[in-house]
C-alpha cells in the first residue's frame, strides 16, 4: 500500500555524528531537560498553593440529564476539570483546536477519576447543538451547555459585543485583541464536604496545551510541530473525522 497525503517537510539535517558524539550532546540536553522538569515541579507546587475563590453565583448548566448546578457536576469527585470548549450558538461545529484537545479526554478520564478528578466540557452552544456534534465525533465525556447563563462570560471565554473595549476583550488576564466571540481555556474547581464550590485555577492561550498530549509526542520528533510556514500555528489540525486517510506502507503491526 502506498503512502498518501503525507505532509511534506524538509527532513535534511546538517550534522551527522558518531554514536559517542551523539551521547555527549544528548547528555548535555538531558541536563537541560532535568532543569525543566524541576522547574515544572516547582511551578506545580506554587499552583497548588494559590488561594481559592468561593463560587457565589448559582450556575445552572444544561445537561442530557436535565439542568444541573455546578456543584452537581463533580461526578462523585471532589475536583472538577472544565474544558472551556469553543462552540457558540448557531455554529455548524465546534472549534477544531478545541476538538483536538477533547480527543484526549475519553482515554484519560478513568485515570483522572482515580486521582479524584472529574472531567467536564462546557460550551455556550445550546445542548441540542452540542449533542449533535458530540454524536458525530463519537465522544463520551460529560459536556454541558452554559447557554443562557453567565458562566462563560464570568470566566472570560465568551464575549458579548459590550465586552469589547476599543476592539479588545479581557482574556488571559489582560485586555487583548481576539478575533472570535468564543475562546479556549481550562478551569479547575474544588467542592468541599459542605458542598461549597471553589475556583482554584484557570489557564488560557497556550496554557491549554497541557490538554494536547499529542503535541508532547510531536515535540520529540525531528520535524517537531512543523508549523512555522503555516498561516496559523494549528492550521494543520482538522476534526478527526475530516482528515484525509493516510495509508501505511505495510501492515507491519497487524
Amino acid at each position: 500500500m502506498s503512502l498518501v497525503n503525507t505532509p511534506a517537510s524538509n527532513l535534511n539535517h546538517p550534522r551527522v555524528v558518531t554514536r559517542n558524539e551523539w551521547i555527549a550532546e544528548r547528555k548535555s540536553l538531558l541536563a537541560r531537560e532535568k532543569e525543566l522538569t524541576q522547574l515544572r515541579d516547582q511551578i506545580a507546587r506554587e499552583r497548588r498553593e494559590l488561594p481559592w475563590v468561593r463560587i457565589e453565583k448559582d450556575y445552572v448548566l444544561d445537561t442530557p440529564a436535565g439542568p444541573r448546578r455546578l456543584a452537581e457536576l463533580f461526578q462523585g469527585r471532589r475536583q472538577l476539570l472544565v474544558q472551556h470548549f469553543m462552540f457558540g450558538a448557531g455554529w455548524e461545529q465546534g472549534c477544531k483546536s478545541c476538538s483536538f484537545m477533547a480527543d484526549h479526554l475519553d482515554g484519560i478520564s478513568m485515570h483522572l477519576a482515580q486521582r479524584d478528578i472529574a472531567l467536564l466540557a462546557v460550551s455556550s452552544a445550546p445542548l441540542a447543538q452540542i449533542q449533535r456534534f458530540r454524536q458525530r465525533m463519537g465522544w463520551n465525556f460529560a459536556w454541558a451547555s452554559s447557554n443562557g447563563n453567565d458562566f462563560n462570560g464570568d470566566f472570560h471565554v465568551s464575549f458579548a459585543p459590550q465586552d469589547r473595549i476599543d476592539g479588545e476583550v479581557y482574556y488571559n488576564y489582560h485586555l487583548m485583541a481576539f478575533p472570535a466571540d468564543e475562546a479556549p481555556g481550562i478551569s479547575i474547581f474544588v467542592k468541599n464536604d459542605a458542598g461549597e464550590v471553589f475556583h482554584t485555577y484557570s489557564t488560557f492561550g497556550r496554557g491549554v496545551e497541557v490538554m494536547m498530549g499529542a503535541y508532547n509526542l510531536i515535540d520529540l520528533t525531528p520535524k517537531g510541530r512543523d508549523e512555522q510556514n503555516l498561516a496559523s500555528t494549528m492550521a494543520w489540525v482538522r476534526h478527526h473525522d475530516r482528515y484525509e486517510p493516510i495509508a501505511v506502507q505495510a501492515a507491519c503491526c497487524s
